[in-house]
């Protein structure tokens, strides 16, 4: 039996100035999400619209580079893009972002046998006066796949997809990062702490990095030697943060503001830490959870749909409702006093979260679309 042919596909245009294999560096998660579905034994070929031709072949998967600039339409650029997939001869098509329908639904025209799969990146249905072409251009997906089967609500809802399009659950993406000494990172980083408390994320209102502050001071009475270290990108919100600490004597001394950190860097914080906390109110997957778990940092976030996937619905970690100061403490305190064992959740996420346990979820995928669009039964 032939080995199954998957072509993954990013319509989002590389910026001309890039060779190829810059592209990869820039965009890291193309790369990734190709190597996972190669260990699982499925040939892969990424297919990345620019304004050059270039091939490349990476540790087993080729890359191809297209230049789409003939195609000053979705449409145009969608059948362009069908002559590189049909060349090679792929057996199902992967198309990265949701946002891309109408240059998937062109390929589809080009090739209608083509299972297509599409893979959320964190998109959302388009506003409801323009979802009639929409629900058009869906009607080629097979299949979509998102980090909880309940992201995929808001497109079900309006009708985006039809009845019989396959929703999957599958990590978005995974990491690389993997446990180590604690005792050394603390000494390479500096922090410390009991608990030693790591928050890294973007300091803006989705990921609420208030409701923190304010979980961190109701726990400082019961937890005097708590501390809290910040890493963020985006700083919106820093002079709130800042205000916030400077009134308010629990947090005072506890709260450390680290700023942007290379992310080498996060590797070593989350093996210093002792628990990985994140208030985010919404998450189309988690990067900085999966870092966590992979580097066997228990997790106290948010009961929303990714991170109860991530997770296995609050087996690992704690839980805690989005928005609440008190459930926050409350949460900090039991993972504290019943710390879960960081072999644990590395098995955890070696069995669910890793590169290869996400390949073979990709694999199981497109067997099943391949074989329902072939009319077998799975």
């Amino acid at each position: 039996m032939p080995t199954l042919h998957v072509a993954q596909v990013n319509f989002f245009p590389a910026p001309s100035s890039l060779a190829l294999a810059e592209v990869l560096e820039r965009w890291p998660s193309l790369a990734d999400i190709a190597e996972a579905v190669g260990s699982a034994g499925v040939r892969v070929s990424v297919i990345q619209a620019g304004e050059r031709s270039e091939r490349l072949t990476r540790n087993g998967i080729d890359y191809h580079l297209v230049d789409v600039r003939p195609s000053d339409r979705a449409v145009e650029q969608g059948h362009r893009l069908a002559e590189w997939i049909n060349e090679i001869e792929a057996d199902v098509l992967h198309v990265h972002g949701l946002g891309f329908a109408e240059e998937a639904s062109a390929v589809s025209r080009y090739l209608p046998e083509l299972p297509i799969l599409f893979q959320d990146h964190a998109d959302r249905p388009p506003p409801w006066w323009q979802r009639n072409p929409w629900r058009s251009w869906y009607s080629c997906a097979s299949a979509v796949a998102f980090t909880a089967p309940e992201l995929a609500r808001p497109f079900t809802r309006a009708g985006l997809f039809k009845p019989k399009t396959h929703v999957f659950a599958i990590p978005e993406s995974s990491s690389r990062f993997t446990p180590g000494s604690r005792a050394l990172a603390r000494a390479e980083t500096g922090l410390y702490g009991d608990p030693c408390v790591l928050w890294v994320g973007h300091l803006n209102e989705g990921k609420d990095p208030l409701v923190v502050l304010d979980g961190l001071a109701r726990a400082a009475s019961r937890m005097p030697g708590i501390r809290l270290w910040c890493a963020f990108g985006s700083d919106a919100l820093l002079d709130r943060m800042q205000r916030r600490i400077e009134r308010d004597p629990q947090l005072q001394g506890r709260v450390h503001l680290l700023g942007k950190v290379e992310h080498a860097r996060v590797e070593s914080l989350m093996r210093a830490a002792d628990v990985f906390v994140s208030a985010s109110r919404a998450e189309s997957c988690g990067y900085a959870l999966l870092e966590a778990m992979a580097c066997g940092l228990p997790p106290v976030v948010t009961d929303i749909p990714s991170f109860r996937a991530l997770t296995g619905n609050g087996r690992i970690g704690r839980l805690w409702p989005r928005g609440d100061a008190q459930k926050l403490s409350e949460a900090l305190m039991s993972v504290t006093r019943n710390r879960p064992n960081c072999k644990q959740i590395r098995a955890h996420f070696d069995a669910s979260l890793s590169f290869t346990a996400v390949g073979r979820q990709w694999a199981q995928a497109y067997v099943q679309v391949l074989e329902s669009r072939c009319g077998r039964v799975t």
